[in-house]
């Protein structure tokens, strides 16, 4: 049975043609045929801005036979891909050479985001950071911004202006961090609750407070962050979490009293439902009981992660039946070495490998759609085509470079075990050239609609 809708003759639709894939459930979970939907010719009607119906072309075209088509017929169309950690503000550092987390942040980062107390340089790279996300297919980011309050402004203004679902929102450190970088505690909130009286639940814009680690920040700023999360409980908690080894000593010498680097936050009482925690590569197993008891999430940086010499996510851990823990996909821009997801579920594959674990085309698609979604607790607003959802999507070419055309040789399959083999090397070899084009909210936005597609 195809979900649909029938809208009244003001409504203003359009349909999209081509192969249409998306996911009902967690294929980590359940047998992929079960929670995979794909039709290799398919129809994806679009009624202000929303799904509409999505199923076989041959259906539903007689159900609309009059509303404008554009054509996208051997290439699939995908809900738009979700980034659940990347910093903006290091987008101009990508690529620093030689050094780990602390000694990174300290030569790199921390003077790089500098910069963003100047309000047109952080209009600049807001927008060359969102035309990337745009140009690889990343629909929705959470997103780190820097500690002035102005380069939150600059994001959610250059995010406002293309219609996107963003989270962002001012980091807070208060100490151990350069001077030029610090607030405090009192400024930290009354910046933060400012933003959030100002962006957040404004368009398609949503804020999270944004401690950056519990090495920056005081007991005392850690728990201003949860007065925050207590006076608006809709917004989000944004912050790292056991990235690096020497890092997780550091932070059990900061807080001897504390069990764990979880504790540190869940004590300041910043561990709930709609709390994500970048990275989770250094768990012990009763933290891993607490994120999944409080519903939290984790998301997964591999580019990152292999770059600074992190070490390797337990994706096995995350998806553990008894105990499990939402995860999504992240580029963590500027430590992650591709704003691509593509790329990012490469080296995600890789990472796995290591450990003697499978990820699949599928599962590494579910964790860039839907389970990035389930992440963010927006399933209910996008990841999948479901009708009613804001209609965000991506036409991806399984031809889009002369190798590709090679492997992928015989085009779209129409057997999902067929069209998991194009995928999978569509997730290998492909980056921003295979984005054919990016919708937003069901309008074009990549390419740029003054430029015709190459």
């Amino acid at each position: 049975m195809v979900d649909q809708f029938l809208p009244t003759q003001s409504d203003s639709c359009h349909a999209i043609r081509g192969a249409i894939l998306d996911f009902s459930d967690d294929p980590f979970f359940l047998p992929a045929e079960q929670v995979t939907r794909y039709w290799s010719d398919g129809l994806l009607v679009i009624c202000q801005g929303c799904v509409a119906a999505c199923g076989p072309y041959q259906r539903l075209r007689t159900a609309w036979p009059d509303i404008p088509l554009t054509d996208y017929s051997g290439k699939l169309v995908t809900p738009g891909l979700i980034d659940t950690h990347i910093h903006y503000p290091q987008t101009a550092m990508i690529a620093s050479h030689g050094e780990q987390l602390l000694e990174w942040l300290e030569r790199y980062t921390f003077p790089t985001e500098r910069k963003f107390a100047d309000a047109n340089y952080a209009a600049e790279v807001a927008e060359l950071f969102l035309d990337e996300l745009l140009k690889n297919g990343t629909t929705t980011a959470l997103v780190f911004a820097a500690v002035f309050p102005q380069s939150v402004e600059a994001f959610f203004a250059a995010a406002a202006a293309r219609n996107l679902r963003m989270i962002s929102g001012k980091v807070m450190m208060d100490c151990r961090a350069p001077a030029y970088l610090c607030d405090t505690v009192q400024s930290s909130y009354a910046d933060s609750k400012a933003l959030i009286q100002r962006w957040h639940g404004r368009g398609r814009l949503l804020y999270a407070v944004t401690p950056r680690f519990a090495g920056t920040s005081s007991q005392a700023q850690l728990q201003m962050a949860a007065r925050l999360l207590e006076e608006f409980p809709d917004v989000y908690l944004h912050t790292h979490l056991s990235e690096n080894l020497r890092e997780v000593a550091w932070i059990q010498s900061l807080f001897p009293d504390r069990a764990s680097y979880l504790d540190v936050y869940d004590y300041a009482g910043l561990v709930g439902e709609k709390s994500v925690f970048a990275h989770g590569i250094h768990l012990s197993a009763q933290e891993w009981q607490r994120l999944s008891q409080a519903r939290a999430a984790v998301s997964f940086c591999p580019t990152s992660n292999l770059f600074l010499g992190s070490g390797l996510f337990n994706l096995h851990q995350a998806k553990r039946l008894d105990r499990p823990v939402k995860v999504g996909l992240g580029t963590d821009i500027g430590a992650g070495t591709s704003f691509s997801l593509l790329q990012t579920s490469n080296e995600a594959y890789k990472v796995a490998q290591l450990q003697g674990q499978n990820l699949s085309a599928l599962q590494a698609l579910f964790l860039a759609t839907l389970g990035g979604a389930r992440a963010l607790s927006l399933e209910d607003k996008i990841g999948s085509f479901d009708v009613g959802k804001e209609a965000d999507f991506i036409v991806l070419d399984p031809q889009a470079t002369p190798l590709l055309t090679l492997r992928n040789a015989g085009g779209l399959p129409a057997d999902l075990t067929g069209l998991a083999d194009v995928l999978f090397a569509l997730l290998m070899m492909g980056d921003d050239r295979a984005i054919a084009a990016t919708y937003i909210m069901g309008q074009p936005l990549h390419p740029k609609p003054d430029r015709p597609a190459p």
